[in-house]
C-alpha cells in the first residue's frame, strides 16, 4: 500500500500548488474533491484542506463533515480550510475590513509548535482572503499572527489539527515549505517518493495489473505517450503495440522523425496515416469542443481498428497525466476543456483503459523518462496538445491551412532551438488566426493570413507566463515567416499568461 497525503480540493487555483509543493518534498500525495474522502485506504498519512474561491457563509461553498477525518488523522487547514475548521467548530469567521491580500509577516511565532519548527517571527507569508477567524474554536490556540491577523495560524490542543489563513504552497511565503515539510514530519511520512521508486512499483503494477494480457498503446510523438511506452515495453515487453496516427494536425515531418527516433527504444510501432479522415471529418466545424471531441473520436476508432486486426488485445494505454485529469475534471462542474485522452473508452470498444502516469505531473514524468534512459529529443520535447494543430488553427481546419501552419511553425521552433531559447521555454507554438489582413510585398497589395507566436514558462502548466523571448529573435523569426511562408503577411506575439488566458488558444 502506497503512503500517501491526501489533499481535498475546495476549489482553490493553487490546490495543484500545494500537491507539488508535496511531491518536491518526497512524498506522494493526491488530489480529491472535497466531499469524496477515500475512507478505508490504509496508505492515508494525513490530509490537508485547501482554500476554495467561497466563503464558508455562502450557501453553495463546499462543506463536508470532517468527523470521520479530524482526530483520526492530521490535519492541515490551509486558508478556506483554515477558516471552515474554525466554522465547524463553533469559531467565528467574519467578513475582514478590507480584503486580506499580499504578503505579510508572521509574529508571535509559538516557540516549540511542530508545524512552525524552523519558522522565525517576520517570515513572509501570502495572504488572499476576504473573510477572517475573529474567535477560535473551542481548545484551539493562537500559534502565529501578522500585523492585521490575529489568528493567522491556530492548533487545537490535545489532537493533531493545525490551521493556517495564509498560503504556504505558493512562491511568496518564503516558509511555506518549511511548514509543508514540518507537516509531512508530523504525519510520520517516510518520503521516499522519487522517479526510481515510481518505476520499481509501476513495472511491478504493470505485471500484475496486465499478466500476459497484450496492449495497444496510442503514441502521439510527445513525453507522455513516450514515457508511457518504454514504462509498459519494460513491464510487459512484446506484450506492447504501439500506433502512431498521422492525422494530418502534426508538426512538419513529425511522422517519419518521431518514427525514427522510436527505432532506438526497441517498440513495435504501426505507423497509420489517416490524413484523409481527419480532414473530411473536420472539414465545415469551427466549434473548438467540437474539434476536440471528433479528433479525439477519430484516435479511438482508429485504435479500435488496429486493436482488431491484432489477436487478444484487452487493453488500450494512454499517456495521460495530472493536469489532464484536474483540468477535465472540474469540483465547480466547469470543464476548462476536455481532453480526448481523459475520461473512459467508448463502450463498443471492449478494451480496458491503463494509465500508469495518470497521476504525475509534466516534470515528474521527465525524470521518470531520464531515469529510463531516454533520450533528450524525446524527454526535452514542449508539450503538444492531443489534437494537435486542429486546435491551433482557429475556425475550420482545412489541408491549405495545414500547410501554412506547419511551415510557420517549423521557421519558429527551429529557430528557438539554433538561438538556445527552445530548453527555457514550457511550451512554443505557432497559431494560425481566422483573420485575414493588407499588406505589401514589393509593389503588390497582399491580403493574407496572421500568425500569432505563442510561448510560456511554466513549471506544471496549472499556471504559466508568457516567455519574454529576445525582440531581436522576434523580428527575425517574424522576417523569416513572412518571406518564406506563402499566405502570410503579419506575424503577432501573444503575452497573455494563464490564468485568465490558457496555454492554447482552443
Amino acid at each position: 500500500m502506497r503512503e500517501k497525503i491526501i489533499i481535498l480540493d475546495f476549489g482553490s487555483q493553487t490546490t495543484q500548488l500545494i500537491a507539488r509543493r508535496i511531491r518536491d518534498l518526497n512524498e506522494y500525495c493526491e488530489i480529491l474533491p472535497y466531499n469524496k474522502f477515500p475512507f478505508g485506504d490504509e496508505g492515508i498519512k494525513g490530509v490537508i484542506l485547501s482554500g476554495s474561491p467561497f466563503s464558508v457563509h455562502d450557501e453553495q461553498g463546499f462543506k463536508t463533515d470532517l468527523s470521520a477525518i479530524r482526530n483520526h488523522y492530521p490535519l492541515l487547514g490551509i486558508c478556506y480550510g483554515a477558516q471552515f475548521i474554525a466554522y465547524t467548530y463553533g469559531g467565528k469567521v467574519e467578513k475582514a475590513g478590507s480584503r486580506e491580500y499580499g504578503r505579510a509577516n508572521l509574529q508571535g511565532v509559538k516557540e516549540g509548535d511542530p508545524l512552525l519548527h524552523g519558522v522565525d517571527n517576520g517570515a513572509q507569508v501570502w495572504m488572499s482572503h476576504g473573510d477572517t477567524i475573529t474567535q477560535l474554536p473551542n481548545g484551539a490556540e493562537v500559534i502565529a499572527s501578522t500585523d492585521s491577523v490575529t489568528n493567522a495560524a491556530y492548533r487545537i490542543s490535545g489532537e493533531q489539527t493545525w490551521a493556517v489563513q495564509f498560503h504556504p504552497e505558493v512562491f511568496h511565503s518564503k516558509c511555506g515549505n518549511q511548514i509543508l515539510s514540518n507537516f509531512l514530519n508530523i504525519c510520520g511520512c517516510s518520503r521516499d517518493w522519487d522517479s526510481a521508486s515510481f518505476i520499481d512499483e509501476t513495472v511491478k503494477n504493470l505485471k500484475e495489473q496486465l499478466g500476459d494480457d497484450k496492449v495497444i498503446l496510442a503514441l502521439s510523438g510527445g513525453v507522455d505517450s513516450s514515457v508511457t511506452a518504454v514504462l509498459l515495453n519494460r513491464a510487459i515487453g512484446h506484450n506492447l503495440t504501439c500506433v502512431f496516427v498521422d492525422n494530418g494536425l502534426l508538426r512538419k515531418n513529425e511522422f517519419t522523425d518521431v518514427l525514427k527516433e522510436y527505432e532506438s527504444y526497441g517498440l513495435n510501432v504501426i505507423g497509420v496515416d489517416a490524413k484523409e479522415k481527419f480532414y473530411a471529418e473536420l472539414k465545415g466545424v469551427t466549434e473548438p469542443e467540437k474539434k476536440r471531441k471528433i479528433i479525439g473520436k477519430g484516435f479511438i476508432d482508429i485504435f479500435n481498428e488496429e486493436a482488431k486486426k491484432l489477436t487478444d488485445v484487452k487493453w488500450l494505454a494512454q499517456g495521460t497525466i495530472y493536469p489532464d485529469v484536474i483540468e477535465s475534471l472540474s469540483i465547480t462542474g466547469m470543464t476548462i476543456k476536455s481532453h480526448h485522452n481523459v475520461g473512459g473508452l467508448p463502450k463498443e470498444m471492449h478494451l480496458q483503459l491503463v494509465e500508469p502516469l495518470r497521476l504525475l505531473f509534466k516534470d515528474e514524468v521527465r525524470r521518470v523518462g531520464r531515469a529510463l534512459g531516454m533520450t533528450s529529443n524525446i524527454i526535452n520535447r514542449h508539450p503538444f496538445p492531443g489534437p494537435g494543430l486542429g486546435i491551433r488553427i482557429l475556425g475550420e481546419v482545412t489541408p491549405e491551412k495545414v500547410r501554412i501552419l506547419q511551415d510557420a511553425d517549423d521557421i519558429y521552433i527551429r529557430g528557438l532551438k539554433e538561438s538556445g531559447l527552445y530548453d527555457d521555454v514550457w511550451q512554443a507554438g505557432t497559431i494560425l488566426l481566422p483573420i485575414r489582413s493588407v499588406g505589401v510585398m514589393g509593389d503588390e497589395r497582399t491580403y493574407e493570413n496572421t500568425v500569432a507566436l505563442r510561448a510560456v514558462t511554466s513549471a506544471d502548466a496549472m499556471t504559466a507566463d508568457w516567455a519574454h523571448l529576445p525582440y531581436d529573435f522576434l523580428a527575425k523569426v517574424s522576417n523569416e515567416i513572412i518571406n518564406k511562408v506563402k499566405g502570410v503577411n503579419r506575424v503577432v506575439y501573444d503575452i497573455s499568461s494563464k490564468p485568465p488566458a490558457t496555454i492554447e488558444w482552443e
